[in-house]
């Protein structure tokens, strides 16, 4: 496992290690914590979009909501997601590594992905950890609104859904010729230019706004 003193080290700079373009690197002694530290893209996207469909058909069935108010609760969850998403990536994934512990963190949360950029077996938040992180995150959204969760869960599910497709595909392939490119190009930014930079991976909308984004 990465010693706190060489993460504090290798991650100092928010990143700015120079990346590895192949490979994987081994996060856990335990066997079975570091197939678990792992997934195939499409088995969290697939969860999350079955998900979203069953509390849509919920929120349809057995709720007093109109189609109306489900559908502006469903953008409104997809819109939130995208803040969301910034937030995260630019205050959590690059949290500065200012003490072996954070630097742990902050290496085992994201700062591999920067190291090893190419690894598609972590692209995304692994099923177990993220399954307890949805149930939180619905427990919430249902204490704050009550069954408008249903409508709004799922919106800010497929706009998950959506960022981890994009990041795939920025990650596994090259530029592609439509307007995947612009993304594609975006984020490359982030990885391989100023890693302080360009946050948004499914759009680069709260960049602009919050004055993070780089060419």
């Amino acid at each position: 496992m990465e010693k706190p003193n060489d993460t504090l080290q290798t991650m100092a700079g928010h990143g700015r290690t120079r990346p590895k373009n192949s490979g994987t690197k081994k996060l856990f002694d335990n066997p079975i914590l570091e197939a678990l530290s792992r997934t195939h893209i499409m088995i969290p996207i697939s969860m999350w979009l079955v998900l979203s469909v069953f509390l849509g058909w919920y929120a349809f069935t057995y709720t007093d909501m109109g189609t109306q108010m489900i559908a502006a609760l469903f953008f409104t969850g997809l819109f939130v997601f995208t803040l969301f998403e910034y937030v995260l990536h630019r205050y959590l994934y690059h949290l500065t590594p200012s003490t072996p512990q954070r630097a742990k963190i902050q290496y085992t949360f994201h700062g591999v992905h920067h190291e090893y950029p190419k690894d598609k077996t972590r692209l995304a938040m692994p099923p177990a950890l993220a399954i307890v992180v949805a149930g939180a995150f619905f427990g919430l959204f249902f204490l704050m609104m009550g069954e408008a969760a249903y409508a709004f869960f799922p919106g800010f599910l497929v706009g998950y859904s959506g960022y981890l497709a994009v990041h795939f595909i920025v990650h596994a392939y090259a530029p592609p010729k439509n307007f995947f490119k612009q993304l594609w190009v975006n984020h490359s930014v982030h990885h391989y230019k100023n890693p302080e930079s360009n946050y948004g991976v499914s759009t680069p909308m709260w960049d602009y706004i919050f004055g993070s984004f780089q060419k």
